[in-house]
């Protein structure tokens, strides 16, 4: 039976048989990062003095080798990879050997098991690497959203144009936290569902972000997430090691760190619930698309039983959102974007704007892209060697990323 060697997403098929099949794809991108337009310091939200070390290098920034493809029946399928972030050798986990299997039992109901994102967001749902930014986040959605983990991932169509995903899993974020770190409880859930009302789907590849399609029909979607978990001090990441999705207060501060909450006072566990919900259109290389989030965290159990002292906060209230427009002015070849994005927070009021562009060099084919843009950033909560931008980051971002995604 005929078949393509070469599928986008997919990569190269190197083997087929009867048993089975698997393909091998790279992914890469090239960046130039400049922070020196920066402030060198900031004041957190307890009114503490922190430095800001501002970046200006160039970096092989990610590699990534995927293997992919089914083993003895075509719904026994399994993804396979090994991820290194460059910016962040030299600390731990900035090189990850990770996975997972599934099997579709119909379009109602796949099943997968291993390493894989929380679908608590939009970005978590399956649709990387294809953001208008290049493998970064806006902050509203990177201060708001979990992250991968081992767990169990159910997904499908419930009915036409309406599809699930749901996901138990052992913490937030398993980068950076080994098996010993993590309690015992099992208690970290995230769900979602999207609707399509006119076309019935929302672009290729898990719905992208922008109308790279050029869409002839106005397409549309609706999504909600929820994400629920109970949080350690102990499941933590240390702060010496690759950046990892940990719970933070809106200056940029873990809520475990000493002192948060009261002087000789520190949080030992508590529980995390964020709630968002998205919209999008699009139409002929134009898109416009937006999500909301509110997030909880409250049943604090504090260090060594420490009582808190009269006024401390007993729960943290933060929501925000993000707004994304963005225009292919030649098909298939040059996207001109710009967002918003906005936190209201216990500790600060954060936002940051973008202006950029993305050029396709190649005939067809999104799988390569030169992408530029400023991000005019106001004391972000977020960041690390990873990306563009570093926590306390107030001022003028420009990165420049060559992407290439086989």
């Amino acid at each position: 039976m005929p078949y393509s060697t070469y599928r986008i997403m997919q990569g190269h098929r190197v083997a087929h048989s009867k048993w089975g099949e698997i393909n091998i794809r790279p992914y890469t991108y090239f960046r130039y990062l400049n922070q020196t337009a920066i402030d060198k310091t900031y004041t957190d939200g307890s009114g503490n003095l922190q430095t800001v070390d501002p970046r200006q290098d160039i970096q092989l920034q990610k590699v990534s080798i995927y293997f992919t493809g089914w083993a003895f029946d075509p719904k026994f399928t399994y993804f396979l990879y090994v991820w290194t972030t460059n910016a962040s050798q030299g600390q731990g986990a900035q090189v990850v050997v990770a996975g997972n299997l599934s099997y579709t039992f119909s379009k109602h109901f796949k099943l997968t098991g291993g390493i894989t994102a929380l679908p608590g967001t939009r970005s978590t749902e399956g649709n990387y690497p294809f953001w208008l930014s290049v493998d970064n986040r806006m902050i509203a959605d990177e201060f708001m959203r979990p992250s991968y983990t081992s767990g169990i991932l159910a997904k499908g169509e419930i009915v036409p144009k309406l599809s699930y995903q749901v996901m138990l899993g052992n913490n937030m974020s398993t980068l950076g936290v080994d098996a010993g770190q993590m309690d015992a409880k099992l208690n970290t859930f995230a769900g979602g569902l999207v609707f399509l009302p006119t076309t019935g789907e929302y672009g290729m590849f898990n719905g992208s972000f922008g109308d790279y399609d050029q869409h002839k029909e106005l397409a549309t979607r609706v999504g909600a997430h929820y994400t629920r978990s109970t949080e350690t001090r102990q499941g933590q990441p240390s702060t010496d090691v690759f950046e990892n999705v940990s719970l933070k207060v809106s200056d940029g501060t873990s809520i475990f760190a000493p002192n948060l909450l009261a002087n000789g006072v520190q949080l030992d566990d508590a529980r995390d619930q964020m709630f968002c919900v998205d919209a999008g259109a699009k139409l002929k290389g134009f898109a416009l698309e937006g999500e909301y989030y509110w997030r909880k965290i409250d049943k604090f159990t504090l260090l060594n039983s420490t009582p808190a002292p009269p006024g401390a906060p007993t729960k943290f209230n933060d929501n925000g959102f993000q707004l994304l427009a963005s225009a292919m002015i030649f098909p298939k070849k040059l996207q001109l974007y710009t967002t918003y994005s906005k936190i209201f927070g216990e500790y600060g009021d954060p936002d940051e704007y973008r202006l950029g562009f993305n050029f396709f060099p190649f005939k067809r084919t999104i799988g390569t892209r030169l992408n530029a843009q400023a991000i005019f950033m106001n004391k972000s909560p977020v960041g690390g060697l990873a990306y563009p931008y570093t926590v306390g980051a107030n001022g003028v971002i420009f990165n420049l990323d060559l992407e290439f995604n086989f």
